[in-house]
Order: structure tokens, then C-alpha cells, then sequence
């Protein structure tokens, strides 16, 4: 047989081409079934998923752990009910305020805590409260932020500090005395229990001078005589005289008569800077 003969394409008889496409028909079935049995095999699976994921939603919404326990406001239990950034306003007291409200049965994320909020505005201190809710299990987190303390006032230096002021002016009472170490107060002496925003923004202005011409923090400021106002640094005792307009001018000449102070030592009790022009060491 020639190569021509060897390569040349054969004839199909009908019987071998009719068993070609039985063939080719039975795969066809075969790929159909397969394909059907997985797209039912997908489907079973959806269907599982998505009770698998309503039944994870209704045990979610229903679970007891988006209740707070009914006696969540009666004990301190920080777990659950955690009070945070509050320095001045003790916890206790906070929770005793709590102690008066009852757990309503909600969800956690139904609960509405805008009149916990209004009664711990009502603390003196407080300045603002932020109340969040948590789930899984159930709790509250209450964010204070405080008023800033800015002078502490005490009739005489032996006495202990009665009221203190805050930044806007407003006096508070002895109850949340002493104050943390982290605030930075004016200690001022004074029989006054009247204060204002202005005020206090004067006397650290006051206090913001002398700090400044005489490079030495100030011990405390002595209004109890308001004409006659004295300012204590390490180094002496400075009268400034009546807080009128020329007190800064006053308070400038320190540079000028400190060495002599120093000098002089402790036997120097009070240098006085109340008169215009003149300044004069005021001797034991």
C-alpha cells in the first residue's frame, strides 16, 4: 500500500456513525445529569445556609445576653455598668444615682439612656456625659468629662481649701475636695464665694505675669484684702496693691528688683511694688 493510500481519509459505513453519535449523545447526558445533581446539590446548600443564618439571627435578636440583669443599677459591678475619665466626682456617686432607675426589659440597643444622661448632668462637676451600649454580653460604658478646675480657695493657709473654681467661673463645694493631683490649680486666699469666668481668667493672667518677669511659679495669690493684693513666690512675698489698670506695670519691675531680694534673704518680708515708680523691701 502506497503512503497516499495510507493517509487517505477513510469512509464512515452508517453503523460506525451512528455509534459515533450515541456516544456523543451519551456523554451529553452524562455532563446534563452531573450538572443537575450539583445545581441540586447547590440548592440544598442555600437552603441549609439560609435557615443556618435566620436561626443565628433569631437566637441573636431573642438571646438574653442583649438584656442587662434586672439588678444591673442595684450592685457595682464595673463589668457591666463601667464609669470612665471621671476625677472629681467620686464612682459611688454616680452609681447611688443609678441605684434610682429601674432596667427597663429591652434590648440593649432599644434602651434609652437620655434621662440616666440628665440626672448625672445635674452633679456640679460634670460638664458632659457620653453613654454607649454594648452587646454580647449586655453593658454600659458612661464617659464623663468634667469641668477643669482653675483656682482652689481657702481662707487662710492653715485651712485646707473650701470651694474651688472652674475654668467658666463656676464654684464648687468641698464635697469633691481635694482634687486629683493631675489638676493643676492657683491656690488663692479669699473670703469671697463669688466668682465669674472674667474673674478667674484675671487672677491667671495675674499669676501668668509674675510667673513670667520673675522665672518662679507662683505659691499663691492673698485677696482677702481686693485692694491689697499680695502674690507669694519662692523667693519673697510681692505686694501689688490694688488690681488697677497699671498692675502689669508693676508686676514688670520685678526683673529689676529681684537680685536685691535674693541678697537680702529671709530678712525680707514682703517687697512692695504697690506704689507707681517706687519699689521698697519691706524688712522683718
Amino acid at each position: 500500500m502506497s503512503d497516499e493510500e495510507l493517509f487517505e481519509p477513510q469512509e464512515l459505513t452508517p453503523d460506525d456513525e451512528t455509534i459515533r453519535l450515541a456516544k456523543i449523545y451519551r456523554r451529553k447526558s452524562i455532563v446534563r445529569k452531573g450538572r443537575a445533581r450539583q445545581e441540586r446539590l447547590r440548592a440544598l446548600l442555600r437552603l441549609v445556609l439560609a435557615i443556618v443564618v435566620l436561626a443565628g439571627m433569631y437566637y441573636s435578636a431573642t438571646s438574653s445576653r442583649w438584656y442587662l440583669s434586672k439588678n444591673a443599677f442595684t450592685y457595682t459591678n464595673p463589668g457591666i455598668i463601667q464609669i470612665i475619665n471621671n476625677k472629681i466626682v467620686p464612682s459611688e456617686e454616680i452609681y447611688t444615682i443609678l441605684r434610682h432607675n429601674e432596667v427597663v426589659q429591652k434590648p440593649i440597643y432599644l434602651m434609652n439612656t437620655s434621662e440616666i444622661k440628665k440626672q448625672i448632668m445635674q452633679l456640679a462637676p460634670v460638664d458632659n456625659v457620653y453613654i454607649r451600649r454594648y452587646g454580647f454580653p449586655a453593658r454600659i460604658q458612661i464617659i464623663i468629662r468634667e469641668k477643669v478646675p482653675a483656682i482652689v480657695i481657702s481662707p487662710d493657709l492653715q485651712i485646707a481649701p473650701v470651694i474651688f473654681v472652674t475654668q467658666d467661673g463656676k464654684t464648687i463645694g468641698r464635697e469633691y475636695l481635694p482634687l486629683h493631683k493631675d489638676y493643676q490649680t492657683i491656690l488663692v486666699l479669699s473670703y469671697d464665694n463669688k466668682w465669674d469666668q472674667a474673674k478667674v481668667q484675671e487672677i491667671q493672667k495675674i499669676i501668668k505675669y509674675v510667673e513670667t518677669y520673675s522665672g518662679e511659679p507662683v505659691e499663691y495669690l492673698d485677696l482677702r484684702n481686693p485692694k491689697n493684693i499680695f502674690v507669694k513666690i519662692k523667693t519673697v512675698n510681692i505686694r501689688l496693691g490694688e488690681p488697677d489698670a497699671n498692675i502689669f506695670a508693676r508686676i514688670g519691675r520685678i526683673p529689676a528688683v529681684l537680685p536685691q531680694v535674693k541678697l537680702v534673704g529671709s530678712k525680707v518680708k514682703y517687697l512692695d511694688l504697690s506704689w507707681e515708680k517706687v519699689n521698697y523691701l519691706k524688712l522683718e
